[in-house]
């Protein structure tokens, strides 16, 4: 049990959701197998449905993984966004890029390999839509590299900020996590007192904020 949602509310969400077919379902599978962290069904569910409405045509994800997350994103988009996306674990992007090849989504998905901070330097041209779910201490650093080419009108989409309930509540912080737990309340407080944003913050999964540049 974690301490964001009811486990029974939570399993009603997630069973009663439409699954995932085909590639997407393969990697799903896989990630739950050998214990990769990918987004979970009510979390990827609500991207597709922000795709869809905001209809991006240039993303940003920092924190490939095996490729779940940037691959139902460009299915969610009809294939009409480009994609790069940041990951560090040379074995991970490995996965990533054939998981990539196998949907035929090389031409929409660049995987870039390497220390994200250093990488995200080397973005100079617009965007519509940064996605998050890397390192949860480095966050305020990835939205500052990012945030002068966010397009107005684009969205920012953070995952995994409650951090198990911890960043809600010190009576859940583990020791070991408080320097995450810092961090996370620290970029939290800055995107909703930000006056160049608006943002919500949703109790689903492991906790997911929405910001929309204005």
């Amino acid at each position: 049990m974690d301490n964001i949602t009811n486990p029974k509310v939570n399993d009603y969400i997630i069973d009663t959701l439409k699954d995932n077919q085909g590639i997407l379902k393969e990697i799903e599978d896989y990630g739950y197998e050998n214990n990769v962290p990918i987004i979970k069904k009510d979390i990827a569910s609500l991207i597709e449905v922000l795709i869809k409405m905001n209809k991006p045509k240039q993303i940003i994800e920092v924190g490939t993984a095996i490729g779940y997350s940037s691959i139902l994103m460009c299915l969610a988009s009809n294939k009409e966004a480009k994609i790069k996306t940041f990951e560090r674990n040379p074995n991970m992007a490995k996965i990533a890029k054939e998981n990539i090849k196998r949907a035929g989504l090389s031409d929409h998905i660049e995987v870039i390999e390497g220390d994200a901070i250093e990488n995200l330097k080397m973005i100079d041209t617009e965007f519509d839509l940064l996605f998050l779910d890397a390192a949860k201490s480095k966050y305020m650093e990835f939205y500052e590299l990012t945030e002068p080419y966010l397009k107005k009108g684009g969205l920012i989409l953070s995952d995994n900020i409650l951090h198990k309930g911890m960043v809600a509540s010190d009576d859940y912080v583990i020791r070991r996590q408080k320097t995450i737990v810092k961090y996370m309340r620290k970029y939290l407080d800055f995107l909703c007192q930000n006056d160049g944003l608006q943002t919500s913050l949703l109790p689903v999964s492991d906790g997911f904020a929405i910001s929309y540049k204005l």
